[in-house]
């Protein structure tokens, strides 16, 4: 077994990576060259500018405004949709009335339904997704008006995606209910792993369900939590947050860039105005909050691994 087992290693892993290379590595790298370039994405020639494309980044007001929605959806949507999604996922598999003749712990009524229930928004597209929100947003015939119209609130009639001030709110509303189920499901299945005697053995000990869930659940699901506090974060950096922005807002980005993030700010420099330098220069401006928000959550969330 040990003779000759790294060139057996090698020659598993030497086509992934080369493709992984190529595919991946090389265009980080060819982006981080065009970034000091002045190429407009349409002719071959072009020449070396410097470092003019970022002094003209960090001089761009709507760069700034860009990365601060991107790092609102950074910290708010991880945060708000990995909570949502244990409350919910909790309450499934342990919130349950205990049944006579049953186990101590068990889920509520109808869990499995519920389950297909969370999980049925990532059935859909995206683009579905924000086209759907898009009608319900309307503020004269949207569902959401129109169901306040119907209880009375006629007076509340928000503009939602018209409004600077609501619309970011409301484009973030629409990727919690799309990718919330998803994670509901994940820690479903982290949760029926672990085993009921740990439970009860708490319950035995006077312990409530809230203490059970801090106590044994999060920290036995600790390390799937934090793996999906980071895929969460770089779905809401990127194409979650472009597809969503581009599709259900005016301009898109607007009203006033008021919902314009990083991403989309780097395809509509370069596929809008012509600008792909520039638009790489942002793009490595947004690999560097990426890898850095991958990088603080991973240490920060570094803890002794429990094991059961």
């Amino acid at each position: 077994m040990q003779h000759g087992k790294y060139k057996f290693i090698v020659g598993f892993l030497a086509v992934p990576l080369g493709l992984y290379a190529l595919f991946v590595v090389w265009p980080f790298i060819q982006s981080i060259y065009y970034s000091f370039t002045d190429w407009t994405g349409l002719s071959p020639e072009f020449k070396m500018v410097g470092f003019d494309n970022y002094e003209r980044m960090l001089d761009d007001d709507i760069f700034w405004k860009s990365l601060q929605h991107s790092l609102w959806f950074a910290l708010l949507l991880p945060l708000v949709t990995l909570s949502f999604a244990l409350f919910l996922a909790f309450m499934i598999n342990v919130g349950g009335r205990r049944r006579k003749g049953g186990p101590a712990i068990t889920g509520v009524r109808g869990s499995s339904f519920y389950k297909i229930v969370y999980f049925f928004p990532q059935v859909l597209s995206i683009a579905i997704v924000a086209l759907l929100f898009a009608f319900a947003y309307n503020p004269d015939s949207g569902a959401i008006n129109s169901i306040l119209r119907g209880i009375g609130l006629d007076s509340v009639q928000p503009l939602w995606l018209g409004d600077p001030n609501l619309a970011l709110w409301a484009v973030m509303g629409v990727i919690v209910w799309s990718t919330v189920g998803f994670f509901v499901v994940l820690f479903s299945a982290g949760m029926a792993s672990i085993p009921a005697d740990l439970y009860e053995a708490a319950l035995l000990d006077g312990a409530g369900r809230a203490s059970t869930f801090f106590r044994i659940t999060l920290p036995l699901l600790w390390d799937t939590v934090q793996s999906g506090w980071v895929y969460m974060g770089i779905l809401a950096l990127g194409a979650e947050s472009f597809a969503v922005v581009h599709i259900m807002t005016t301009g898109p980005g607007g009203p006033d860039y008021s919902t314009t993030v990083m991403v989309l700010y780097v395809y509509q420099k370069a596929f809008r105005d012509g600008q792909a330098a520039y638009a790489t220069t942002i793009g490595v401006a947004l690999l560097v909050v990426t890898l850095a928000f991958a990088a603080i959550v991973m240490r920060l969330g570094r803890r002794e691994r429990l094991e059961f």
